[in-house]
């Protein structure tokens, strides 16, 4: 991996421990010579995951919406800032940019991006590593959730498993470098094995 795409909250208003786990996060990017791709915020979890890499002397790369641009919400000390026409087009750029992605807490627009990761690996759009930073055991009611989803036959296990979760950002990138795709669960789900 060179590149890690990292989904966050944009609130300010959220716990000093969440804003510490993502300027962590973006600080061991930086140490382990990773390029950060995210969506080109300043603040909340988003401004902390930046200035924690960039901090570090990492390579920041954000990609922005025009409406979003502005010097109320933009990080203006990025390596670089790419601006997309919108908000699937930004997803894209990120996921076109980005060897694996990581999920530090947030709301609505984290989970769709999250969400959207896993599912076009489930069905084999990408074979990249995801990952969970679990911050304050932010997503132990989320793995629930999917534990549930897989009891009851909505995902297969392999899917399920190879989603990484751990507190500490080296511990997660580790996981994340041991990452192997579930190829045959992917063939399964695509109905490819009949």
């Amino acid at each position: 991996m060179e590149s890690i795409c990292i989904f966050c909250g944009s609130s300010d208003s959220v716990s000093p421990d969440y804003l510490a786990g993502a300027r962590q996060m973006g600080r061991i990017l930086a140490e382990c010579g990773l390029r950060l791709i995210y969506g080109g915020g300043k603040t909340g979890l988003m401004g902390a995951a930046a200035d924690g890499a960039l901090e570090a002397g990492g390579e920041v790369i954000g990609v922005i919406i025009p409406s979003m641009n502005t010097s109320a919400l933009a990080h203006t000390g990025l390596t670089r800032m790419d601006i997309a026409p919108g908000m699937h087009a930004r997803k894209a750029r990120m996921h076109e940019l980005a060897d694996g992605y990581i999920a530090l807490p947030g709301g609505f627009g984290t989970l769709d991006e999250l969400f959207e990761a896993i599912t076009w690996g489930q069905i084999g759009a990408h074979q990249k590593p995801i990952g969970l930073l679990n911050v304050k055991n932010f997503y132990t009611p989320l793995l629930a959730a999917l534990d549930h989803a897989v009891r009851e036959g909505f995902i297969f296990r392999e899917h399920r498993d190879g989603l990484c979760c751990d507190s500490a950002p080296a511990k997660l990138l580790d996981a994340m470098n041991a990452y192997e795709h579930p190829h045959e669960a992917v063939k399964r789900w695509m109905r490819q094995d009949r």
